[in-house]
């Protein structure tokens, strides 16, 4: 089981896992921030699968720690479970269990019980890295110096700016940016957005809440991501940024960096 952790999780140094063709370096963290009393982010990075995930319960309390807690063992433990397939069909499995014992996990809690949810899952032969992603939590990649959002909020806010119903900085844009559409128990349950992605030997990819993506802009993360400092210093730079601008909300990272598999030893 999950245990509770204390509000911050210290970096852990960057672990190395090696994916067919590719050698993947990994590390991540989390910080609770000025903002709230406890972290109810929650962080996953395998020791010993391409796996990496990260949570964002929904508020305060323990219906928002439950969540964030319940979904990571459960898709964690069906991505184990499944090893060494990673498909399409075996990822939604995994995300709609991941619901059903959230939504269990909620019937004690008066409030809400809910989370995002965004992991990266590398097949073994390291061809492809496949997304699933529910929520406000975010993916990024970095190729060839340019710093791309691969996922989208699923917020009212999202679909206000992509369809111009307000200005970015309005207020009305403020508040549809809590409003979520899909999260990890939700009572209709839904699917996940589910990506397959090449991996490229340079490429550098981030999962993060958005008490990292909120408040560090665009440059700003392409910046401490363009640095090509290992991982675990580049989550640290991350989060000690996200802590600089404010921390108005538990932060937490994953960097994935992505080299030519090292030679075997003779």
């Amino acid at each position: 089981m999950f245990q509770r952790r204390p509000p911050d999780r210290p970096v852990e140094a960057t672990r190395r896992l090696t994916a067919g063709r590719l050698t993947l370096e990994v590390a991540g963290g989390s910080v609770v921030g000025h903002r709230y009393p406890a972290n109810y982010d929650v962080l996953h990075v395998d020791e010993e699968l391409p796996l990496a995930v990260v949570c964002d319960g929904m508020g305060e309390g323990e219906g928002s720690r439950a969540a964030g807690a319940t979904a990571t063992q459960t898709f964690v433990g069906r991505v184990r479970a499944g090893w060494p397939v990673v498909d399409a069909a075996g990822l939604h499995a995994a995300a709609a269990e991941t619901q059903r014992r959230v939504r269990r996990a909620g019937a004690p809690h008066a409030g809400l019980t809910g989370c995002t949810l965004t992991a990266l899952v590398v097949e073994p032969d390291g061809e492809r890295g496949w997304l699933v992603h529910l929520g406000d939590s975010r993916a990024y990649r970095l190729r060839d110096g340019l710093l791309e959002l691969v996922t989208v909020d699923h917020t009212m806010a999202w679909l206000g700016l992509l369809h111009g119903w307000w200005p970015a900085d309005s207020p009305e844009a403020a508040r549809a940016r809590y409003q979520l559409l899909r999260y990890v128990g939700h009572p209709d349950q839904p699917e996940p957005d589910l990506l397959a992605a090449r991996l490229r030997s340079g490429d550098t990819w981030l999962l993060c809440t958005d008490g990292v993506s909120d408040q560090l802009g665009y440059h700003r993360l392409r910046d401490l991501l363009a640095a090509r400092q290992e991982p675990a210093r580049t989550v640290r730079a991350l989060l000690d940024a996200s802590l600089a601008a404010g921390g108005a909300d538990n932060a937490t990272a994953v960097v994935v960096r992505v080299h030519p598999a090292l030679p075997a030893p003779r």
